[in-house]
């Protein structure tokens, strides 16, 4: 693979020549649900976007539908180029475990601790993928922090959350999510039903959406496959605006955006042993790499890989990441879990393990993760019934 950035390469957009760092205030994903708490009449000493009044909330989070992907496709979403709104950061890494904690939180991926895709356990030196969980991990323990929906429930706030029947007391939900009655639906036009009527009663209901980030990592964010994913979430989401009841306010945002990055452009550490010196295990996710190396060999890790990644990526070494305000303010208990080095794409760009990354991964057309407005730059569009 050529370590040229990608402007060089024919038919391949550059992305970004400086890392796009959230701020973890008002403009960041984390706000929204502080917001919509102030916005019930329960405000939250947390960082809040600024939202009207209403008694009836709803939050739609639609997995993967970054603001460029939206924008850039607004013919074929007709109900949602329509909304209202401002743009929001994300957070660091640009991936779902990660962003849902921020979400449900409030809080910096620092403080939550939910730090990737697949991240180091300290305390057993093993791996936790955060998105499917491990029985041996205390959901409460690895975020311990209360969620925005705990705090509406004890304000007397009813809480719904509709999502896969699979996320029904799963351990991310448990970590992230936790408070809100849960309704496990399959299809977006039976989750619209449920929030309407779940909506019939004063105070918040939340609903997510996964298959547009299904359809763009299984086959691009061009493909038509993602364009009929995305119409269908358009139509199902502006019957949702029509059948609200009059003055409920409606939210639609986002975890990450999504780029296309062609197979040729992945590096595999499992075919390069010029790089593995020093690295015991390479987690994280593909756009965010994290490396975690042997004792005090990081700093030569983070050379080398700077070395043979020129302009693709930004590598920064977990103090440089951690001072640098990635993650915002890292609590001790999460330090452990970042790894000694991160590896963020800034060109079309994966980094990978093929011998520890499973097979499906390692098929995956749209990425995201990493530090650039297309996977960092997120939709907040907002309608009143």
């Amino acid at each position: 693979m050529s370590s040229s950035p990608a402007s060089d390469r024919p038919g391949v957009p550059s992305l970004g020549a400086s890392p796009v760092v959230p701020t973890y205030g008002p403009d960041c994903l984390g706000a929204v649900l502080p917001g919509v708490a102030a916005a019930l009449g329960a405000p939250i000493a947390l960082p809040a976007v600024p939202l009207p009044t209403a008694e009836r909330v709803c939050v739609v989070l639609v997995d993967g539908l970054g603001h460029h992907l939206l924008h850039q496709n607004a013919t074929d979403a007709p109900f949602l180029a329509s909304m209202a709104g401002t743009v929001l950061r994300a957070g660091t890494p640009s991936t779902t475990a990660t962003s849902v904690a921020s979400f449900g939180t409030g809080r910096p991926p620092g403080q939550h601790g939910l730090v990737g895709y697949q991240v180091m356990d300290p305390d057993r030196g093993e791996l936790l993928n955060e998105l499917r969980w491990d029985p041996a991990v205390d959901p409460a323990r690895w975020q311990p922090h209360p969620t925005v929906f705990e705090h509406l429930t004890a304000a007397g706030i009813g809480c719904t959350a509709i999502g896969n029947p699979e996320f029904d007391g799963s351990g991310l939900t448990q970590a992230a999510l936790r408070g809100p009655q849960f309704v496990g639906v399959g299809g977006l036009h039976q989750r619209v039903d449920v929030a309407v009527r779940a909506l019939a009663a004063p105070g918040l209901v939340y609903l997510y959406w996964g298959q547009i980030d299904a359809a763009g990592h299984q086959h691009g964010v061009t493909s038509r496959n993602w364009l009929r994913a995305l119409r269908e979430a358009d139509e199902a989401l502006a019957r949702l605006a029509r059948q609200l009841p009059s003055g409920t306010l409606l939210l639609i945002t986002a975890d990450h955006g999504m780029i296309d990055v062609p197979h040729e452009f992945r590096v595999d550490l499992a075919t390069r042993p010029d790089l593995q010196p020093g690295i015991r295990v390479l987690a994280g996710e593909a756009r965010f790499a994290q490396a975690y190396c042997e004792p005090g060999a990081a700093a030569e890790v983070a050379r080398r890989l700077s070395d043979a990644f020129g302009e693709l990526a930004w590598v920064r070494t977990r103090d440089e990441a951690i001072a640098d305000h990635w993650f915002g303010p890292v609590d001790d208990r999460v330090v452990g879990r970042i790894g000694d080095v991160v590896v963020a794409g800034r060109e079309p760009f994966v980094f990978v393990d093929s011998r520890t990354t499973a097979p499906h991964e390692l098929k995956l057309i749209g990425q995201h993760g990493s530090l650039t407005d297309a996977e960092q730059l997120v939709p907040l569009l907002e309608y009143i019934a």
